[in-house]
């Protein structure tokens, strides 16, 4: 039942989305931000959070029309044992790149960036050590991610939805394959320009494992609070912290972004 409920919320999620991009292009001329109000523009984030260790990322956006931008993006992720293999020295390492649209909606208050990356390195496809201890190296383009991000901004709040689904698009060893299901939703205040803060419910469910033996699981499920401080000339900082409340979770999560935006 509970995987049941996770499935239908993403798939309205994504039903949504798509009647307000479908909206969107058909009523342009709504929106009041052109391509003559937007600059192109740069963001770069460190981030660190309890489960995917530390991990700069990078976004661009460059004005095609009056209410659509080209995104291109990158996370270097970091985490050794993203690499697998017991003898990883940081050549396969796990690298995601992508690039997509981000449409600007109900007069610049929200906008909705679909984007497809691909991911390299050796987390998806089965690692860099076949069962017989083989080292097999990694591997380009070892997954596909299409992903989806809402932001909604006005005067006193502030929300953001991602879903992403990470497919393994190689097997290396034949028997080792990993989808995953990333997902949040975070909701906010602005108290001022410089604070604003509110709740924060992420989901990262494991939906396949080929691996011998394995079965596919829920890897955690977070449920808490984030606060943030901005200046204005770009730089923000976000802090976020609460319980893991899935089935046999145990501990607390936090997570900190840091970044600025040019």
């Amino acid at each position: 039942m509970k995987d049941t409920i996770k499935n239908q919320l993403f798939s309205g999620a994504l039903l949504a989305s798509t009647l307000m991009i479908l909206a969107s292009a058909t009523h342009a001329d709504d929106d009041i931000t052109t391509v003559k109000d937007r600059d192109s523009s740069y963001t770069v984030t460190l981030n660190q959070d309890s489960f995917f260790g530390f991990y700069p990322a990078f976004n661009g956006l460059a004005p095609v029309s009056d209410n659509v931008d080209f995104s291109f993006y990158g996370i270097m992720w970091t985490k050794p044992a993203f690499g697998l293999g017991q003898f990883n020295s940081g050549d396969d390492l796990w690298t995601e790149f992508g690039a997509g649209v981000n449409i600007h909606m109900l007069d610049g208050r929200m906008t909705v960036k679909p984007q497809l990356g691909i991911t390299s390195g050796s987390l998806l496809s089965g690692g860099d050590i076949a069962p017989d201890g083989t080292v097999t190296g990694a591997n380009f383009a070892d997954g596909i991610v299409p992903s989806l991000t809402i932001n909604y901004s006005d005067d006193k709040f502030e929300a953001e939805w991602y879903s992403g689904y990470y497919a393994a698009l190689r097997q290396r060893n034949g028997d080792a394959a990993l989808d995953f299901l990333h997902l949040w939703a975070n909701a906010g205040y602005k108290f001022n320009d410089t604070v604003s803060a509110g709740p924060h419910y992420e989901l990262l469910e494991n939906t396949r494992n080929t691996y011998p033996g394995a079965n596919s699981s829920t890897t955690y499920e977070w449920l808490g609070g984030y606060v943030q401080f901005g200046l204005p000339k770009g730089f923000f900082a976000r802090f976020t912290a609460g319980a893991d409340i899935s089935e046999g979770g145990e501990g607390d999560f936090y997570k900190l972004n840091v970044g600025m935006s040019f």
